[in-house]
């Protein structure tokens, strides 16, 4: 499965890919996460790594030589990218774990992440995961990933919702685009403070037919681990994120049992 963690700015995209990649390694899992979102710069600690892989940006030549590639049918040479292919400076890994970026803004007047954008969407295109492995992208935030076409090769969306009007605002929005490329979107609420909260929230969002796969609480560890640059791998919100993660393998079961018989 390519997953891709999107949602509005601050609601904890990576976060919640931190917490499910973890937890789906920690089962035996083949896991892949890809960094997308140009600006976040602490994924890797999250993760359990002491430094970034070099950005695949680097691996094409850099943005320069990417903006002229963009005129050519592909920027990658082959037709199929597996993650043994590629070559280890560009990608961290741990116990089954594996960590690739695809390019940060570093300075100001850089210019747009246009390049940046193909190159996630043509990466993700022709990734070929290893059997039962998971890649969980990291978005960038908002919903622009859905106008560069980055979602065409994703085969589930989660939405994170967190409690405000302005996160189910862009979560709506977002299943529209995702229902645009008829991908599956399905919601996980986060930092949820109480019961009562998420509840509402619940009745927010399917008020607007999205439908929930889960609730992350509000958990102190989360907090206190992103501020002292600590891998995410314990508490409520790591016992929480197992749940999320039940729930995607056993909708993905539904599926493969659908196709079969097909």
């Amino acid at each position: 499965m390519k997953i891709s963690i999107c949602g509005k700015g601050g609601s904890g995209k990576s976060t919640i890919v931190t917490l499910l990649a973890n937890t789906a390694q920690e089962r035996g899992f083949p896991v892949l996460v890809v960094d997308s979102d140009e600006s976040n710069s602490g994924l890797f600690r999250m993760l359990g790594f002491e430094s970034p892989p070099v950005p695949l940006m680097e691996l094409v030549g850099g943005k320069a030589a990417l903006k002229k590639k963009m005129r050519e049918p592909s920027v990658f040479e082959r037709p199929e990218i597996t993650i043994e292919e590629i070559p280890s400076r560009y990608i961290q890994s741990r116990d089954g774990l594996v960590l690739v970026s695809i390019g940060k803004i570093l300075q100001s007047l850089e210019g747009c992440a246009c390049p940046m954008g193909v190159l996630d969407r043509e990466f993700l295109k022709k990734l070929r995961l290893s059997k039962n492995g998971i890649a969980f992208v990291d978005m960038e935030a908002g919903i622009e990933h859905f106008g560069r076409g980055i979602d065409e090769a994703i085969d589930k969306v989660i939405l994170v919702v967190e409690p405000s009007f302005e996160s189910v605002t862009v979560a709506e929005k977002i299943r529209d685009l995702a229902a645009g490329m008829n991908k599956e979107v399905t919601a996980v609420l986060n930092k949820m403070p109480s019961e009562e909260v998420a509840q509402k929230l619940q009745g927010e969002l399917k008020s607007r037919s999205i439908e929930i796969i889960g609730t992350i609480p509000n958990d102190p560890l989360v907090f206190d681990a992103c501020l002292e640059g600590r891998v995410l791998d314990q508490g409520k919100a790591f016992h929480a994120a197992g749940e999320v993660l039940d729930g995607l393998l056993s909708e993905n079961m539904k599926i493969a049992k659908t196709i079969s018989r097909a």
